[in-house]
């Protein structure tokens, strides 16, 4: 099944898509494919806005991101109701985590931009006749580019973020989810954000092609490993940064020690919360042998528990993308071939029109099968047994990507040492999935994981230029330094340099 299909072009003459739920097959709507012509006036737009824009206050930005926090909070189910027509995820999962997490974050970001990027004076370490001065000034228009998994929170998020740095921004939802990216739109605009800093351009690979060459000054973009190399080449050859957020196949570490109820559970809901479409799933298990058998029992018997379905109260949705059906279906048959077992699910849901996948867990898989290597993005959950914490951490890091992982023990220190040692950009000890939910934390890949880090402090500054301004504190005649050269400076030079980094109370001071 497609989740989108082409229909008569529009009278101007623009390509029209037609957007089905996942969950039902049924129509959502209908929208009209961007072209290049409207991209370059969106950006174009976008370009006139940002000066005047720069130029407010942090405390008019605020009182923005505030009206927009109370106006979604007040008015959730209508946000609800659209997010869910177009993904079927269960109405629970799209108020908590696209919903409340949006809230939280347009709060944040109001609330902290104006002290995280206000003008910082740096002390100097040797050169004290001078005053360091580092100031963040925006980079001008930035182009978000967004996927289906999470549509709302993954395009408004990063939009905020920019947009409180005194950018404007350029924002492309992913075809298959565009009516979350409208709604991002109408809240900014009900909120007061000035004509022109905010624009949306919906469309597919073509619409996002011509935002990225369309003169921008940065590019965010959340997707696939394959297009975000795509992204980065344009952006490199135009030499403008890009923070790109890829794929994961984050593992799951369960040692002897840890609580194995809490684990279990972990693991179920970090494997198919919003049916495993997560690039923070947990997506492979290794658990020490000793408590395996335990630990499977468990993770089974809650899977079983699950329920699937289009409506009602459901833990388990659809697949948002048609595709992907392919491709968890190619995963649990190479494993199967190869000698894995399957200990629940394993099927499309027969039950379902939609595009229902059961939960399902493997066990006896093995490191080289394609479901341990190649992100599936679905809910599957193979577990494989280790001897010990050392051969988990050695598998663990045996993967092209490195984006998030998580450690159960219930000794905290060994779990934050055996975290520092899985190559992620980040880790968590006895939960699952909570890094990019948390404001301050910053969040990106390592490997084919990605390039840069959203979120927190470091975060909101990728939206910046951190520009250094050296001051003379006291307005001497002459530097040191400057003409003419003579061999009174040339002694001088000499003997400061062995007294400063040939002495230990020199480098001590310096």
């Amino acid at each position: 099944m497609a989740l989108i299909e082409a229909i008569e072009p529009s009278a101007d003459g623009h390509r029209r898509l037609r957007v089905l739920s996942p969950a039902t097959g049924q129509a959502v709507g209908e929208v009209d494919v961007a072209n290049a012509s409207d991209v370059a006036s969106a950006v174009e737009r976008a370009h006139k806005a940002q000066p005047d824009w720069a130029r407010t206050t942090f405390r008019e930005r605020r009182a923005i991101f505030e009206r927009a926090a109370r106006h979604l909070a007040e008015n959730a189910e209508t946000f609800v109701e659209v997010i869910v027509s177009e993904t079927g995820k269960p109405n629970e999962e799209a108020l908590s985590v696209e919903v409340l997490a949006a809230c939280d974050a347009l709060q944040f970001y109001a609330k902290h931009a104006g002290s995280i990027l206000a003008d910082r004076n740096v002390p100097v370490h040797l050169m004290k006749t001078k005053k360091l001065k580092v100031c963040y000034q925006p980079l001008g228009v930035v182009g978000i580019i967004t996927p289906w998994n999470f549509p709302f929170l993954l395009s408004l998020n990063p939009s905020v973020q920019a947009l409180m740095a005194g950018n404007a921004v350029v924002l492309k939802p992913s075809e298959i989810t565009p009516f979350s990216g409208q709604l991002v739109e109408r809240l900014l605009r009900e909120a007061g954000i000035p004509e022109g800093v905010f624009g949306l351009v919906i469309g597919d690979g073509e619409t996002g092609r011509a935002l990225v060459e369309a003169g921008l000054d940065k590019v965010a973009f959340t997707g696939s490993v394959e297009t975000g190399r795509r992204v980065g080449e344009a952006c490199a050859r135009q030499l403008i940064p890009c923070t790109l957020e890829l794929g994961g196949k984050d593992p799951m570490i369960v040692c002897a020690d840890a609580d194995i109820d809490r684990a279990a559970s972990g693991a179920v809901y970090g494997a198919f919360a919003n049916a495993g479409q997560v690039c923070v799933s947990t997506e492979r298990v290794y658990v020490v042998e000793e408590v395996a058998d335990e630990f499977t029992r468990k993770v089974v018997e809650q899977t079983a528990a699950l329920r699937q379905g289009p409506e009602g109260e459901t833990d388990v949705g659809p697949l948002i993308h048609g595709p992907q059906l392919d491709v968890i279906e190619r995963h649990v048959a190479d494993a199967t071939t190869r000698g894995a077992r399957i200990l629940a699910g394993g099927r499309r849901n027969p039950e379902f029109t939609g595009l229902f996948f059961e939960p399902t867990v493997l066990a006896d898989v093995t490191q080289d099968m394609e479901i341990m290597r190649e992100e599936t993005f679905g809910p599957v959950l193979p577990i494989l047994r280790v001897r010990d914490e050392a051969e988990a951490i050695r598998l663990a890091n045996d993967s092209p990507y490195g984006l998030n992982a998580n450690v159960w023990t219930r000794d905290k220190h060994k779990g934050a040492k055996l975290a520092k040692s899985i190559e992620a950009g980040s880790a968590i000890v006895n939960d699952c999935m909570l890094t990019y939910g948390v404001a301050e934390a910053p969040f990106g890949g390592r490997k084919a994981s990605g390039i840069g880090q959203v979120n927190g402090e470091i975060g909101l500054r990728s939206y910046c230029h951190a520009q250094s301004i050296l001051i003379d504190r006291f307005g001497a005649k002459n530097e040191f330094l400057w003409f003419p050269y003579t061999r009174r400076k040339g002694r001088l030079m000499r003997r400061a340099l062995r007294w400063i980094w040939g002495t230990p109370l020199g480098r001590w001071l310096s």
